[in-house]
């Protein structure tokens, strides 16, 4: 793991993991794209588990950890072909991230993030009351749109994440919950990952995560 005031050399193909976590992404966009990715995060417990993970893989030396903050990312402007923000770019503020990581990027370089977003006008009470405490500058998928195109971004492609993507991850987490009350974990301990799952399940209509794939204009 380096230090954050280090500059990371960049290579032929270079890619920014922001928000990086234990790196399930980055070691599929180390192998995927063949070229070096830089995983970016504040936790380094969680950079650690991703550097023994990429040695395990052997991919040791096409993955440089780094801690520090996505706003602060010790590589030079325009080295960086893709910058990789899932579902971490609100932590600094979706606008900020692009105003701050626009510059790092190369003349062909892009940036694929994944912004939790309404897919209604009009959302449930009950599903604004969910969100709104965690993220409550989250914008409708109009919103979305529309600040990224005024602030000189091309919209090259969007995903809005599948149902069956939601019901892989909350089916086996209904389960462990089930299992976790069976061993005796009380119910008041539960309740927020319960209440999560029954928001999804009553209002998920109404919301979800969109990868955007997108460009400086111009």
């Amino acid at each position: 793991m380096m230090a954050q005031d280090e500059q990371v050399a960049m290579p032929a193909f270079s890619v920014l993991d922001m928000g990086c976590g234990t790196g399930p992404a980055t070691l599929l966009l180390a192998e995927l794209s063949g070229g070096h990715v830089t995983a970016i995060d504040l936790h380094a417990p969680f950079l650690a588990e991703l550097d023994r993970r990429a040695a395990e893989a052997g991919l040791a030396d096409r993955v440089t950890t780094v801690q520090t903050s996505m706003d602060t990312v010790p590589v030079a402007d325009g080295s960086a072909d893709l910058i990789w923000a899932e579902g971490s770019a609100y932590i600094i503020g979706v606008d900020t991230a692009l105003e701050t990581w626009r510059p790092l990027l190369s003349s062909r370089g892009c940036v694929v993030l994944t912004e939790a977003e309404w897919l209604t006008d009009h959302p449930a009470p009950e599903a604004q009351a969910f969100w709104t405490p965690g993220y409550p500058g989250m914008r409708t998928t109009a919103g979305n749109v529309a600040a990224f195109q005024a602030a000189g971004w091309e919209i090259r492609a969007s995903y809005v994440l599948p149902d069956s993507d939601w019901e892989n991850y909350y089916g086996p987490l209904a389960r462990r919950l089930q299992e976790l009350r069976q061993e005796g974990i009380p119910d008041t301990d539960l309740a927020p990952v319960r209440e999560e799952i029954d928001i999804r399940a009553a209002h998920g209509s109404d919301y979800s995560y969109t990868a955007y794939v997108l460009r400086p204009r111009g």
